[in-house]
């Protein structure tokens, strides 16, 4: 699925209310750009009356950079789907965090991770880390988070996400196989060296359901985008789940339709969709 510039005629109406759009590697390309075609079709997007919503494994001191770009006012999925807010107001409108129950579990697994994983916990605003290798530092500094140094992970409640950082592919499916062992745990994939850990039942598709619920709008009439398997649940809520061209395996498999490549602006080519033809008078 590939298209020319997004233009907007009088007249137009809108195929979809909502396009929900993962940002790295789908509207954000690896040089933490916003690919400008994309943009620019976000803006027309808008400009026509419709709404866009990021989707991210971000947190809101790292998503806002592209929120604010976009001048969004409304709500953003964040921490995959573990926290919605609307980083215009500073509202939180709906956050899931570890229990008590899970969280013993997943300090258990933290607490004895091999050198070549980090963990990253996230609270509210806050990044925590006990142990903080080149890698963590590298992360810090492409997502702009300030990870702060805590003694252990028993001074800390209110747990959303945790991060285990790995120093390579090979780590990270190791670490992923025994993430996976952790009861009342949800696991998923957001890079090849990122393996995230979230509460029971919290994903970018049950973020997606519950923020459609709540502004009383139709997933039928939502659109989505992303290329990585913690995408693959928010294509498969929407509407209309489109996988970027060059996104993983799981995503193209999953997608109702696939677009071009980050690079080549695949969220224009949704957009393109998005906007369709006015309705023709009688």
């Amino acid at each position: 699925m590939t298209s020319s510039d997004t233009r907007l005629s009088p007249g137009t109406a809108l195929r979809y209310r909502w396009i929900v759009t993962d940002l790295d590697g789908t509207l954000v390309d690896r040089d933490l750009a916003m690919v400008p075609r994309s943009r620019a079709a976000l803006q027309a997007f808008r400009s026509a009356g419709g709404q866009v919503v990021i989707a991210t494994g971000r947190s809101a001191a790292s998503g806002r950079r592209y929120y604010d770009e976009l001048g969004l006012t409304g709500p953003a999925i964040l921490l995959n789907g573990a926290l919605i807010a609307n980083l215009h107001t500073g509202d939180v409108l709906h956050e899931s965090r570890f229990d008590e129950t899970a969280w013993t579990a997943v300090r258990a697994l933290v607490e004895t991770l091999p050198p070549d994983v980090a963990a990253v916990a996230f609270v509210g605003e806050r990044a925590l880390a006990t142990y903080q290798p080149a890698w963590v530092d590298t992360y810090a500094a492409r997502d702009r988070v300030t990870v702060e140094h805590i003694e252990n992970w028993h001074d800390i409640d209110g747990i959303s996400k945790v991060m285990l950082l790995c120093a390579d592919t090979d780590a990270a499916h190791r670490t992923a196989a025994v993430a996976h062992s952790v009861a009342e745990v949800t696991v998923v994939m957001s890079e090849a060296t990122y393996v995230e850990l979230l509460p029971a039942g919290v994903d970018k598709g049950v973020a997606l359901r519950w923020l459609a619920d709540h502004e009383q709008v139709a997933l039928a009439e939502v659109a989505a985008v992303g290329d990585n398997p913690n995408d693959v649940p928010l294509l498969r809520a929407s509407g209309f789940g489109v996988a970027v061209g060059d996104g993983h395996p799981e995503v193209l498999a999953a997608a109702s339709a696939v677009a071009g490549t980050c690079l080549e602006g695949a969220v224009a080519d949704v957009v393109a969709i998005a906007l369709g033809p006015a309705p023709t008078a009688e």
